[in-house]
């Protein structure tokens, strides 16, 4: 919603979820600038989702900052806009590097009822061999909303140029939300830029997690049934009480009160809590650079079979739904 928001501004030209940065081990081996503008292209396809004509991107471009910068420029000048970025959920864990890597960048941060976060999480958890399906979210999520407050206020603290948002106020007030965001910005508000009407969401996907920011209003998520598991609710509010008590009840700010005094979770569950988020994270970077140096060929065999694989099992499904 807010990537949809602020791209409605004629001056700001943002990527969706491009997750060029997590492909670093890319650039640590010899190569051309093509063939790693191929495996960007092939991993998440966000040079075609987001309409980056690669050919416009120095062949030769050998440095992670060079080639993400000649992106973010690229879309940006396809409207004339003077701000350029990315937003992304999966840069929540590298917001030093990013901050090192671009010094003079500006970043801002959405905060949200960590209780909403996964109950949205688990609702997406149905979509099988989507993002959302695969294990450890729950590690990823819950421990990963902790990192990435751990990481901002390290940026803060370092004085680089910051801005925070929560979620709930942006829905209740988006004017007053997004009026601050342009002095953040340092370019002026324009209304246009807190309504969702004809806001550009083709790069987007079509998933039912993003169901809400393809309306033209802005709507609250609150009433919907309670998807969230005994057990998860019980884990998300002990860590709710700890957060809060660390904080002095100002982090993180929630939506609806706690029902009641809860028990903050164990030293010993969040040793446990903690070193899966670790493991899962190790486990995701394994992966990333396993994809980084794998032949590019067999990368592309490798994908298709998945692709025809998804295909096939999204007509069984199709066919099963039709008879039933």
């Amino acid at each position: 919603m807010l990537y949809a928001l602020l791209n409605k501004h004629p001056q700001i030209g943002l990527l969706f979820e491009g997750d060029l940065f997590l492909l670093k081990p890319m650039f640590w081996l010899p190569g051309t600038g093509s063939s790693r503008l191929a495996r960007w292209e092939l991993r998440n396809g966000a040079p075609t989702r987001n309409g980056i004509d690669v050919r416009r991107i120095t062949p030769d471009a050998s440095r992670l900052k060079t080639t993400m910068l000649a992106a973010y420029e690229d879309y940006a000048r396809q409207k004339g806009a003077t701000v350029c970025g990315e937003k992304s959920p999966l840069y929540h864990h590298s917001l030093i590097g990013l901050a090192r890597d671009f010094p003079d960048a500006r970043f801002m941060i959405i905060w949200r009822d960590p209780r909403a976060i996964l109950r949205s999480v688990v609702r997406a958890s149905d979509a099988p061999g989507g993002f959302f399906s695969q294990k450890g979210m729950v590690y990823r999520t819950l421990i990963g909303y902790r990192e990435m407050k751990l990481q901002c206020d390290r940026l803060v603290g370092l004085g680089t140029a910051i801005h925070q948002i929560q979620y709930e106020t942006l829905v209740s007030d988006p004017v007053g939300t997004m009026t601050a965001a342009c002095e953040f910005l340092g370019i002026p508000f324009v209304a246009s830029a807190a309504s969702l009407e004809g806001a550009n969401r083709s790069a987007i996907g079509d998933d039912s997690w993003n169901s809400l920011v393809k309306t033209e209003r802005i709507v609250s998520s609150l009433h919907r049934p309670e998807v969230l598991p005994t057990g998860l609710s019980e884990k998300v509010e002990r860590y709710v009480s700890l957060w809060r008590e660390e904080s002095g009840g100002s982090w993180p700010l929630l939506a609806t009160p706690q029902t009641s005094n809860h028990r903050k979770p164990s030293l010993w569950e969040r040793v446990i809590d903690r070193c899966g988020y670790a493991f899962f994270r190790m486990l995701d970077s394994i992966k990333l650079v396993i994809y980084c140096s794998l032949p590019l060929g067999f990368l592309r065999a490798r994908y298709a079979l998945r692709d025809r694989r998804r295909a096939s099992a999204a007509k069984l499904r199709n066919q099963s739904e039709a008879r039933g």
